[in-house]
């Protein structure tokens, strides 16, 4: 129960080390983008590559073999998908999610909070922890697709940023 013997730690330190450096091995032939966290599907991917790694380590019925072959399939997916998303419209469309304007000159956007389920106290700790005192110092809050807010100060003439927001062209005057 507490120590099966020598040979069950052995092969975990061997096949802890073996995996970690075929995982990072395969990550670095695969790009930075494997494992950012631009969306809901990097982050599954993300979720998935710990998981595998986690059982490639301690399930013995899973051999170093097929750990890395795992991790291998789980990359070229990624590598796939972000490949073809960055050529197909359709395919990023289904991919990737639109960030939205959840708050704008002065005004909470209650469709949009709805629909993101956001509450308005979360747009208010957001903006606190961008520095802002009151909500006019705030043009705009914006639900990124990787789920974290961006609190916009000023928008100026030229409105680059914002461009891609979903509500946006909406509540631009």
């Amino acid at each position: 129960m507490f120590f099966d013997g020598w040979g069950d730690l052995v092969r975990l330190v061997v096949i802890g080390v073996l995996s970690y450096v075929g995982l990072v091995v395969i990550l670095r032939a695969t790009g930075k983008r494997t494992l950012s966290k631009m969306n809901a599907f990097d982050l599954v991917i993300t979720v998935a590559l710990g998981s595998t790694l986690s059982s490639a380590i301690l399930s013995q019925d899973v051999s170093l073999s097929e750990g890395l072959l795992a991790f291998v399939l789980l990359c070229a997916l990624q590598y796939g998908v972000t490949f073809l998303s960055v050529r197909s419209d359709a395919v990023q469309g289904f991919v990737k999610a639109e960030p939205s304007l959840l708050f704008f000159k002065g005004r909470y956007l209650d469709r949009h909070l709805k629909r993101e389920r956001v509450t308005r106290a979360e747009i208010l700790a957001a903006m606190r922890a961008s520095g802002a005192g009151s909500l006019g110092a705030v043009e705009a809050v914006v639900l990124e697709t990787d789920g974290s807010f961006s609190v916009v100060r000023t928008l100026g003439d030229d409105r680059g940023a914002m461009d891609t927001v979903e509500g946006m062209a909406e509540h631009s005057a």
